[in-house]
């Protein structure tokens, strides 16, 4: 997968978005604390992103120490007004919480948009897609004319932008064109590398999809640089 595959809106339809969803995220104040705990994942790791040779294209382990320790799957302390099985995704950290009851989350390190195509908000998950095909916006092709081929959409993959699994955001009943989905690019955990989508290695969206059900409320922070 390349970097450039990351669907993305159109800049107005962005601003319009983000216009929108002031209010919203004004009532979703929270404080938040959690504890970093790196060391209780990493003796899991091969069981945490082993190959999954079962799933409809195989899926390669992840190799140790392609994802930084801080940001391998685990539970971690969170303190949250949020209530449980809420997502909330805090960019500048590169973390996503999945709110659990005791003020706890499960915590997964993240991959998120590049400057300039960051978004926050509040939406809802109305759809969930294995293995999806991803269709380039049209704006997205005139600026990349070699997307061209993929207008009709681009077959499911591993080289496929949305990887194993995608959850699609939705406000107001309308498609923000905003995804949780799946990389094969660990490496790219922690980084801001999307178009204002937010990455997952595709063993954690899998596990984070099958804790999901559709109409999960997921709330994405304002970028705070940690």
């Amino acid at each position: 997968m390349t970097r450039t595959y990351v669907p993305v809106a159109n800049t107005m339809s962005r601003r319009l978005f983000l216009a929108g969803l002031a209010t919203s995220l004004a009532a979703c104040q929270q404080t938040v604390s959690n504890t970093p705990q790196p060391e209780t994942a990493l003796p899991r790791f091969a069981e945490l992103y082993p190959p999954l040779p079962n799933e409809p294209y195989p899926i390669p382990g992840v190799p140790r120490g392609a994802i930084p320790a801080q940001y391998v799957r685990q539970q971690v302390d969170y303190a949250t007004a949020e209530p449980p099985g809420t997502i909330v995704v805090d960019p500048g950290a590169k973390y996503l919480y999945l709110v659990q009851t005791g003020g706890t989350a499960m915590r997964y390190g993240v991959g998120v948009g590049r400057e300039g195509f960051g978004w926050n908000g509040a939406a809802s998950i109305l759809m969930k897609r294995e293995w999806p095909r991803w269709t380039p916006p049209a704006e997205m092709i005139v600026r990349q004319p070699e997307l061209e081929q993929y207008r009709n959409g681009m077959e499911p993959g591993l080289q496929n932008p949305l990887g194993a699994r995608a959850l699609y955001l939705f406000q107001g009943g309308k498609d923000t064109l905003y995804r949780l989905h799946g990389t094969n690019e660990p490496r790219s955990i922690g980084s801001n590398v999307s178009s204002g989508c937010v990455r997952l290695v595709n063993q954690d969206i899998i596990d984070l999809y099958e804790r999901t059900p559709r109409g999960t409320r997921v709330v994405v922070l304002p970028t705070v640089m940690a």
